[in-house]
């Protein structure tokens, strides 16, 4: 079945990309690796949105387990239609590649704003905690000596900054190859099996290609040049 291939090589990749979410947005939590500044709440308040941990993480893992899972769906039909039961499996998948576009759009959202409002940190002129490039509008990404600005933590513009972009590509990442499953799913469910087991052994190089199905064949290509162009 070359959509459920296609679906999970989206998956792993999914899970691949929900695994560093995670891990970026945990390591956001702790500047210069230092648990204080969570405990006493010294942070920027899209650290706090989990948008990492929950968005391009947790939401995304659920479709990721979905199109890996597809392999092992053996669907035993529907009104009479032998293999029927795995073109609606292939069409549920778009329901979890919904909720992907959710949990990375999130994701990209709060990371994005992040970036716009900039750290919250204790300034050396003002004397206490606040939020110093929040007017700038995201200008003072491009103005480094400013950067300065903030004394603790330390280092925390360039923390800030490289974590939250990795979220910012991460999710964005993770937002294109959903919508691929999107469309693969639709497609999939649409045109059927494109292939059976004595296609395979026929035809190695294209298995899904035969004159009965053109199109699904057409479409597989397409999808898989999407792949190899955004892994």
């Amino acid at each position: 079945m070359c959509f459920g291939r296609c679906a999970r090589c989206v998956g792993y990749k999914l899970l691949i990309l929900a695994l560093l979410c995670i891990v970026a947005n945990t390591l956001l939590y702790f500047p210069n690796g230092e648990t204080r500044f969570a405990s006493e709440h010294h942070l920027s308040k899209y650290v706090e949105c989990l948008h990492g941990i929950l968005g391009g993480g947790f939401l995304v893992l659920i479709p990721a387990a979905v199109f890996i899972g597809l392999h092992s769906d053996d669907g035993c039909g529907c009104f009479g239609r032998e293999g029927c039961g795995k073109s609606c499996a292939v069409l549920t998948s778009v329901l979890a590649a919904f909720v992907g576009i959710l949990g990375s759009g999130y994701c990209i959202i709060i990371s994005a704003l992040g970036l716009s409002q900039g750290p919250y940190c204790f300034t050396h002129l003002e004397r206490h905690w606040m939020y110093p490039f929040t007017d700038s509008s995201g200008g003072y990404l491009f103005e480094y000596n400013k950067w300065s600005a903030c004394q603790e933590p330390q280092n925390i513009v360039q923390w800030n900054v490289t974590l939250f972009s990795i979220l910012l590509v991460l999710g964005g990442i993770e937002f294109i190859l959903c919508f691929i499953q999107i469309i693969n799913g639709i497609l999939g469910g649409l045109c059927g099996l494109c292939c059976n087991h004595e296609e395979v052994s026929n035809l190695q190089m294209y298995p899904c290609f035969s004159d009965e199905h053109e199109t699904c064949y057409l479409y597989y290509y397409f999808t898989q040049q999407l792949l190899y162009w955004y892994s």
